[in-house]
């Protein structure tokens, strides 16, 4: 709920990838030039007010984006910031269009739907086998709902970000995501495919589903944990030294990371016996 009054309070800001305008990679030669610095003069000089600039690798190499410029106006802001600050190397500088932006945002919708529809059906077929007591295409309709629920946080956590960081939804905030959905599914058909074998060996009455559901849990619970954890200590490592352009994307993957673990556990098998106990009720 969190997440979605935050996505339709603060909604998701689209960056260049999606709306169109400038990256400008440059890198400074003579001295080093501070990101508050390069910022006032984009703001008050160049009058570029919608700025955002990210530091590179390196003390003098600096990540620009802003809206879509001309080409006389490019050269014209480059002799202007070497007149400020010196030399400088123009490393990139990608003009992207409206239409390209809205192009690569439907094209990512489509990604991001087809990716939900396959991995629902395909659970829905491999559990096709076990039809007793709890028909094969509820574990992929319940899959469906456990991976947009863990899509879902991460996205509520980037639009706050927007408003407090000014972070923008680009393609890697993308490619996040269906990782994201990627880990959350292996981490849910894990705990699933537990209760089918247990299913299978257990004998007619032997136990209730609900007692059946919650052992398969237990069984695979340090597994899910300790598999979660090792990939978590990987992307906090990366989130702390590695490059600044891609911290929010390693946050958004460890984000989904404990987000997934728990649905798995808690959202995932809770919604599978409840839909079961539906039946008798």
């Amino acid at each position: 709920m969190a997440s979605v009054i935050s996505i339709g309070y603060f909604n998701l800001k689209p960056g260049i990838d999606f709306s169109g305008g400038i990256a400008w990679e440059i890198k400074f030669s003579e001295k080093p030039a501070a990101k508050g610095e390069l910022l006032d003069f984009f703001n008050n000089t160049l009058q570029i007010t919608d700025a955002a600039i990210i530091p590179q690798e390196g003390n003098n190499n600096f990540l620009i984006r802003f809206k879509t410029i001309s080409e006389t106006e490019h050269q014209q802001y480059l002799k202007k910031i070497e007149e400020k600050f010196g030399a400088l190397e123009e490393l990139q500088f990608q003009n992207i269009g409206p239409s390209v932006g809205e192009e690569l945002r439907k094209k990512s919708l489509w990604a991001f739907g087809l990716v939900l529809l396959a991995i629902s059906l395909y659970v829905a077929f491999a559990f096709r086998k076990v039809s007793r007591p709890v028909s094969s295409w509820k574990y992929g309709i319940i899959t469906l709902v456990t991976l947009f629920h863990d899509a879902l946080i991460p996205a509520g956590m980037f639009a706050m970000l927007g408003k407090l960081l000014n972070a923008e939804v680009d393609t890697n905030f993308v490619v996040a995501i269906l990782v994201v959905m990627g880990f959350s599914v292996h981490d849910t058909i894990v705990v699933f495919d537990r209760i089918r074998e247990n299913l299978r060996n257990q004998k007619d009455g032997q136990s209730s589903f609900e007692n059946l559901v919650n052992q398969s849990v237990n069984e695979t619970m340090s597994r899910s944990i300790n598999t979660s954890l090792t990939l978590a200590l990987t992307l906090i490592a990366l989130y702390i030294w590695g490059p600044d352009t891609l911290k929010l994307f390693n946050l958004v993957i460890l984000v989904g990371t404990v987000v997934g673990t728990y649905s798995s556990i808690f959202v995932a098998s809770p919604l599978l016996t409840l839909w079961q106990k539906s039946k008798k009720l």
